[in-house]
């Protein structure tokens, strides 16, 4: 697999595609019942940690309109500087979500089509990052595929890469860091046909 095309391509493409993307990025907030799973029955005033946080529009910008606290994370600093520029009120820093160690615990933790351009191996490893930002009864959102693979497709002119481990590797790999799932929706059709997770921090 080259660099050109593999899962280190995704930072680069997102760096040069960041103005044009975030200004075509649907806003038509399709994500909201997985959004809404996330606070369902809880207060505005979470703490929420959006990985991979591009703009900040629509996700970011609908959890800061309800009330919560976002810190926004992002590996291309050019989607930084639209996140701080279009959701004033997040907090945005430039990291790689890989090996991130903010030395906080939030409620919430988005890795909502950012996730799965990760490596597989890189995958796997992020879930103990998960936890040690997860606070008692945190809710983990996040994409993959359907099933185990690899898929190559483009972000407007670059090339981006995606990656999904089996069903059964994520549940395993969630139990052994503390959380449970609560659904999985795989091609969900009120989702736009994305594979989507959310689970429970037990701790």
């Amino acid at each position: 697999m080259s660099k050109k095309t593999g899962p280190e391509a995704i930072l680069p493409s997102y760096e040069a595609e960041a103005a044009g993307w975030a200004q075509t990025r649907n806003q038509e907030l399709w994500e909201r019942p997985a959004l809404e799973a996330c606070v369902a029955g809880r207060a505005p005033g979470l703490r929420v940690l959006d990985l991979g946080c591009g703009s900040g529009q629509p996700i970011a910008a609908w959890f800061v309109a309800r009330g919560d606290h976002v810190t926004g994370v992002d590996g291309a600093a050019a989607m930084v500087e639209e996140a701080r520029r279009r959701v004033p009120r997040m907090e945005v820093i430039h990291a790689d979500m890989r090996g991130l160690s903010l030395g906080q615990s939030f409620d919430i933790i988005l890795a909502f089509n950012s996730f799965f351009h990760l490596s597989p191996d890189d995958q796997r490893a992020m879930f103990p990052v998960f936890a040690a930002h997860a606070a008692a009864d945190a809710r983990l959102l996040f994409t993959s595929g359907p099933d185990a693979g690899d898929a190559f497709g483009t972000v407007r002119n670059s090339p981006v890469y995606h990656a999904s481990l089996a069903p059964k590797d994520y549940r395993a790999a969630m139990d052994a860091a503390g959380f449970e799932v609560i659904w999985f929706r795989p091609e969900d059709a009120e989702l736009r046909g994305h594979s989507v997770w959310l689970a429970r921090f037990r701790g």
